[in-house]
């Protein structure tokens, strides 16, 4: 019985997902299996494992790996079944989906965890890119961590293909890491010092510059009125004039090189489509068995922050809802430390009092960690760059949501959080605040006083306030400026200049405690 080279693998259509079809010549009877596949692959331990691709219709298709035999029938030219659930091993064997007339051989496939990274550019930095990466880069060599990265494609309807460019799994390694995300790669890296023995893959999907709403299916921002107000109308004003705009531009190109004119005018770059990139790039990855997913994501949409508080947690329930695997783990980066290229001192940042839509942006990240199962945030405000918005430093952003991974997942008895508020109590002239995940106690990072914190009057005027570490959970804030303290605020500005943390060295997040109208709503 011969077997299916991988280049012609393909997939299968899922759900409601529109269905596809595709001109096979010669190879029309054989059975395929979707590119996710492909030799090196990492299936997800403890989870019925999902296996799909097509065949002819009515075709018997039997899909082995190890010990483990699975039987199904084609319907519509498609076939999925599910294997049963299995332990960790890092000894790779062969995974074969085989049919009447032939069968695909994928080697060398290991059980494991699975993750998905996404986001815009600080998930799609690679390690070359990153801070210092030589090092860490000549050391990552290692046969039980594999990347999957996904070519980017922009496409409003949902496409469950990745044939239209080369995929494939691969090794940790010299070459294979250097191109890779580097907070992937530095998660990856770290969960599985803390998991020996337990393969990791991950699935890279991110494009720089991407709003969440180009992250969700179309579908689900039009079934809000809200967002088919705010996000799907100005998106097809948007489209429309880019497509005349194209137009005009194709026309003048024509029109000099009828006349012998040079030409350099760049072509009209495409504004954001929502839904284009679920479309494109997530699609095709679901119902692929998974842990969970991690995301670094917000910068495209600080200037909406208020509107992200329920934007971000739509496009978690989205990509829950299709993966049909329940309330999965998701962890998202908290937006770095940026001063917007003002270029200024620190002195002069750490001094500023005012409104930050990239602080709303923080405060819509918790938000929803707060307010969703299964979410959480990876604190990063000690590893910004002031003036560039992509921050080098990638290795503790990874090593923080492992974190989050061991604690929440794997039961792992560590710190994932630094300092987060319990309780703030407010009396004539102090506020006395609480707070968990301390660890042994609260402290500076720097040895110096806490710094970051403005208490303000039932006038909202804000004013920094002096700081006292009382015992291990409580600090005591007061300022002379403000008589009879209400409200609390901790690194509310853009690139926040602040020290305390826990016995971990975690830091600590910002937040308020008021309830005061946000600059970014209506936004």
């Amino acid at each position: 019985m011969p077997s299916v080279p991988n280049r012609f693998l393909s997939s299968l259509t899922l759900g409601a997902l529109a269905a596809w079809s595709v001109s096979l010549g010669s190879l029309e009877a054989a059975v395929r299996i979707h590119p996710l596949f492909t030799d090196h692959a990492v299936l997800q331990r403890d989870l019925n494992v999902p296996v799909w691709g097509t065949a002819d219709t009515g075709e018997e298709v039997t899909v082995e790996y190890g010990r483990h035999r699975v039987r199904t029938v084609a319907k519509d030219g498609r076939w999925m079944v599910k294997l049963p659930p299995m332990k960790a091993s890092t000894q790779g064997q062969t995974l074969r989906a085989k049919g009447p007339h032939n069968h695909v051989d994928v080697r060398d496939v290991v059980v494991g965890e699975v993750w998905v990274c996404s986001g815009q550019s600080n998930m799609e930095w690679s390690m070359a890119q990153s801070h210092k990466p030589d090092a860490d880069i000549a050391a990552s060599a290692n046969p039980h961590l594999r990347f999957f990265t996904v070519t980017k494609r922009r496409s409003v309807e949902a496409k469950t293909d990745l044939d239209y460019a080369p995929h494939s799994w691969v090794l940790a390694g010299p070459e294979t890491t250097r191109r890779f995300s580097a907070v992937g790669y530095y998660f990856g890296r770290d969960l599985a010092k803390a998991l020996p023995g337990v393969p990791i893959g991950l699935i890279h999907t991110s494009w720089g510059g991407s709003p969440a709403e180009v992250w969700m299916r179309r579908a689900v921002l039009e079934a809000d009125a809200d967002y088919a107000a705010k996000i799907i109308a100005p998106a097809v004003k948007s489209q429309n004039a880019w497509a005349e705009s194209v137009s005009t531009w194709e026309k003048r190109k024509a029109d000099a090189a009828a006349s012998g004119t040079a030409f350099k005018e760049g072509r009209p770059g495409q504004p954001w489509n929502p839904g284009e990139l679920y479309g494109g790039m997530i699609a095709n990855l679901i119902p692929y068995g998974i842990r969970g997913a991690i995301w670094y994501q917000g910068e495209s949409n600080a200037g909406r922050a208020w509107q992200y508080r329920t934007l971000f947690g739509d496009m978690i329930r989205n990509w829950r809802r299709d993966w049909g695997q329940g309330n999965f783990p998701f962890y998202a980066v908290q937006l770095a430390p940026w001063d917007k290229n003002r270029k200024r001192d620190l002195a002069v940042i750490a001094s500023e009092i005012g409104e930050s839509d990239w602080a709303e942006l923080r405060e819509a990240q918790n938000h929803v960690a707060e307010t969703l199962p299964n979410v959480d945030v990876a604190v990063i405000t000690d590893v910004g760059d002031k003036d560039d918005i992509h921050p080098g430093l990638k290795g503790p952003v990874g090593e923080r949501l492992s974190r989050l991974a061991r604690a929440q997942v794997h039961g792992q008895d560590i710190l994932a959080h630094g300092p987060r508020l319990k309780t703030a109590e407010f009396d004539d002239s102090e506020v006395r605040l609480t707070f968990k995940d301390t660890g042994t106690g609260l402290s500076t990072s720097n040895g110096a006083e806490v710094h970051g914190f403005l208490v303000a009057g039932s006038d909202r005027r804000w004013y920094p306030a002096r700081v006292q570490i009382r015992d291990a959970n409580t600090l005591v804030l007061e300022s002379a400026s403000v008589t009879r303290p209400v409200a609390v605020r901790y690194g509310w500005n853009d690139h926040p200049v602040l020290n305390l943390v826990n016995s971990d060295g975690l830091p600590s997040t910002p937040f308020r405690t008021d309830a005061w109208p946000a600059s970014t709503q209506g936004r």
